[in-house]
């Protein structure tokens, strides 16, 4: 992506995430993320000229909360832009601040993403967005079982069924070391066979600890022009790059249709124009949006361009471990942490934090360099993003 000037990553700020954070209302949780934000890039909101601000209206029900989270936002006489684009809400308001700092709109932006689920009704929310005839597939919300039924057919009963497990159990270790995810069960390797054949299903060979639950919390980030940048931080990360892939007609109720996945068809666009062929090799770690396990299993083939069963062996030779060949999601991802509105936004922030070298117990303990990070939401959209330890180099529109 042209751009007209380098974007910086100078102040992070999550908040524990949990089922119920009924200890605060929604504008002292935003607070909270945004008040470490601006700490952590040694600004008072004076320095912020602008606010991007979103979350998924309808899962809350309440309209316009941006109005409300002033108070807990710092936004009072600030330009401020509302995004909502589903599940990739989170991923959208990073893109969007990029956007605006490197065109040269604004210097400084704080985005900010959130959901507070306990106080709505999140699978309400999804089933009311379809109609109810056509868009009858839609009717369970998120939880489907058809991609544990293709990875089954595929690679048979036994061998995908443990590799999702295996991959649900990686993302809890990795959970654990992280104190603010939601979900931490200290699974172990032993436990697999046992949950295999005994964890509840929610939907045919989708089980309970394959899906993501919901979560209350937030996220803030503030980006930077590139002089900001350099004289407010000595270890910022920095935006290479980003797509956006929405091809609705990909989801159709007729049939099978062979046709490349938005996660594929964004990592062939955006990898091209970075000079990234081998992925597996160049990325060092990656952030990705993966609602359940099944889904996290599959699209590692199509986001690293993968072919055969080569990411099912990835998974089975611990390669996706924190210290792996390319970890994966060493927050916990989103089947440990789903705040909607803040989830995809976490997946930036999480792989920002990596590069600055600032995730605590679940660090990588090898050189960041370049991370990857990814939303996902609506009718199979998909953003994808590419951040670097050292500022890109720019590109002439």
């Amino acid at each position: 992506m042209a751009r007209n000037r380098n974007v910086g990553i100078i102040g992070i700020g999550q908040t524990k995430h949990s089922s119920h954070r009924e200890d605060v209302n929604q504008p002292e949780m935003i607070h909270e993320a945004v008040r470490q934000a601006l700490d952590d890039a040694g600004m008072t909101i004076d320095d912020v000229d602008c606010i991007v601000h979103g979350n998924m209206e309808l899962f809350e029900m309440v309209f316009q909360p941006d109005m409300w989270h002033v108070i807990g936002d710092g936004s009072y006489g600030k330009p401020l832009l509302r995004l909502t684009t589903g599940g990739t809400t989170g991923a959208t308001l990073v893109c969007a601040a990029d956007n605006l700092v490197a065109s040269g709109l604004h210097d400084v932006v704080l985005a900010i993403g959130f959901e507070k689920l306990q106080e709505g009704h999140t699978t309400g929310g999804i089933t009311n967005m379809a109609d109810p005839l056509w868009g009858r597939e839609l009717q369970t919300g998120a939880l489907t079982g058809m991609t544990a039924d293709a990875v089954i057919e595929e690679f048979g009963e036994e061998r995908a069924k443990n590799a999702a497990m295996k991959h649900r159990v990686i993302m809890d270790k990795h959970a654990m070391r992280n104190p603010n995810a939601h979900r931490r069960f200290n699974f172990s390797e032993e436990m697999i066979p046992a949950m295999v054949e005994n964890v509840p299903p929610l939907v045919g060979e989708l089980r309970i600890v394959h899906m993501c639950s919901q979560s209350d919390g937030a996220c803030a980030m503030i980006f930077a022009n590139e002089e900001i940048t350099k004289a407010r931080c000595d270890n910022p990360a920095w935006m290479v790059d980003h797509i956006t892939v929405h091809r609705e007609e990909t989801f159709n109720l007729f049939g099978n249709v062979e046709e490349a996945t938005t996660m594929r068809y964004a990592a062939e666009k955006l990898f091209g124009r970075n000079g990234i062929t081998n992925p597996v090799e160049q990325i060092d770690v990656f952030e990705m949006y993966d609602p359940s396990s099944w889904w996290g299993l599959d699209w590692m083939r199509e986001f690293l361009l993968l072919e055969g069963d080569e990411h099912l062996k990835m998974v089975e030779n611990d390669e996706i471990d924190i210290d792996g060949k390319l970890p994966i999601n060493p927050s916990g991802g989103v089947v440990a942490t789903n705040p909607i509105g803040a989830t995809a936004m976490l997946r930036a922030a999480e792989a920002a934090m990596q590069i600055r070298g600032m995730a605590g117990d679940h660090q990588v303990p090898k050189p960041v360099n370049l991370a990857l990070a990814s939303g996902f939401g609506g009718t199979l959209w998909t953003v994808l993003m590419l951040l670097s330890k050292n500022p890109p180099q720019l590109k002439e529109a």
